[in-house]
């Protein structure tokens, strides 16, 4: 493998893995434990947006509206599509959410490749094999990744693909429309892989907000601490009512839970509190 492909292999790696390339924090500024979002940014999500494209068109141009079969494609298209988006979002709460929809993405596509390979049987058209010509010009086009995917208007991931898609010969679109579920398969493999492998470093998010919870028990313990060593280290005074020396106490209960004070040492004898000073 040269230098080039090296190059772009690792591109590739970048934009194919499980999507989180959105901000850390919501709308209102607050921090989110997992990012979610930015599913635009995924070649997967482009690449199905093409098939659901292409697929739409095919039924229109070759098929029988009557059909029972239009709708089942269609919806497909639509679900390969679509899972991927919802996928994204739902991985801010839930890694296993993200995972089962990314897989019924991939099945979905897998109905739909097998839909577009019934066509092609079912009327004696050719199906490229893997090494043909035009399936190898085709396969070439998703190298050439000049998409802005923050533009929604921008259709060029589609353009490159037109000379076969838009061609008046059904087996050329319906085998076009095969390469590229091929490749939207292999790059949700590749993702479900990534998703896997973060799950199993990293937890899940009921994992990663018990862990979020225990350091933040931590910290507020060492803050007590610190708070705690500083109180102690004051002169210690005596008690209001009966003379008695005073020792640190936390209240338990009521408006000041939590807060520490000076209570008398003969409790609860004598029920004399003194407040603590502020450094």
């Amino acid at each position: 493998m040269n230098q080039r492909e090296n190059k772009g292999k690792r591109e590739s790696d970048r934009t194919d893995q499980a999507d989180r390339t959105n901000p850390t924090k919501d709308a209102a500024g607050h921090a989110r434990l997992r990012p979610s979002g930015g599913y635009r940014k995924l070649r997967s999500f482009r690449t199905t947006s093409v098939i659901y494209d292409a697929t739409v068109s095919f039924c229109d141009r070759f098929m029988d509206k009557r059909s029972r079969t239009v709708d089942q494609m269609v919806q497909a298209a639509r679900s390969g599509r679509q899972n991927i988006a919802e996928g994204s979002r739902a991985s801010a709460a839930s890694s296993q959410t993200e995972l089962r929809l990314i897989n019924v993405a991939r099945a979905s596509l897998d109905e739909l490749l097998l839909d577009f390979e019934d066509f092609l049987r079912q009327r004696g058209l050719p199906q490229w094999a893997k090494d043909d010509p035009q399936a190898l010009a085709v396969r070439a086009v998703a190298k050439q990744d000049r998409t802005d995917p923050s533009d929604r208007t921008d259709r060029s991931d589609q353009g490159p693909y037109s000379p076969w898609l838009n061609s008046d010969d059904p087996a050329v679109v319906a085998n076009a429309i095969i390469c590229l579920i091929h490749q939207a398969n292999y790059l949700l493999d590749r993702q479900i892989a990534g998703l896997e492998r973060q799950f199993i470093q990293e937890g899940g998010y009921t994992e990663r907000l018990a862990a979020a919870r225990i350091e933040e028990r931590g910290r507020q313990r060492r803050v007590d601490e610190a708070d705690s060593t500083n109180r102690s280290e004051q002169k210690a005074p005596v008690c209001p009512k009966c003379g008695e020396p005073m020792v640190l106490r936390r209240a338990r209960k009521g408006a000041n839970e939590g807060s520490q004070f000076w209570g008398c040492c003969g409790y609860p004898k004598c029920k004399g509190v003194r407040q603590l000073e502020e450094n």
